[in-house]
């Protein structure tokens, strides 16, 4: 595998490994339905398929760290609204402090590094 593609594999890792935290950050500001998570996680250029979102939406609704509601829509048919739970906010502080932990253990390395 040539030095892109490893680039883009290990960019492609890093970016699932940071979805969970994405979704419940969007969701603790506000109500969501998944078409809209996925436009605001390209606004970002975290890139995800659908067939990576849906199946984490409902693994963390499983997980009680979410929940939808049905509402109509003028454009079309009725849209889940996913909502973070108190269990999830408690998660999302976790992941919070992990990151922070993570990001800073980072920009510790690459200072000694000179970067």
């Amino acid at each position: 595998m040539e030095t892109n593609g490893i680039i883009e594999n290990n960019r492609t890792q890093m970016r699932r490994g940071v979805l969970e935290y994405s979704i419940l950050l969007i969701l603790a500001a506000g109500d969501e339905y998944a078409s809209s998570i996925i436009q605001k996680l390209k606004d970002v250029n975290i890139i995800v398929a659908e067939g990576t979102t849906y199946p984490l939406l409902i693994r963390l609704k499983k997980l009680g760290l979410l929940n939808y509601r049905w509402e109509e829509s003028t454009q079309g048919p009725p849209r889940k609204y996913y909502m973070i739970t108190e269990m999830g906010r408690e998660q999302l502080a976790g992941l919070d402090a992990a990151w922070n932990e993570l990001s800073n253990g980072i920009a510790t390395i690459k200072k000694s590094a000179g970067k």
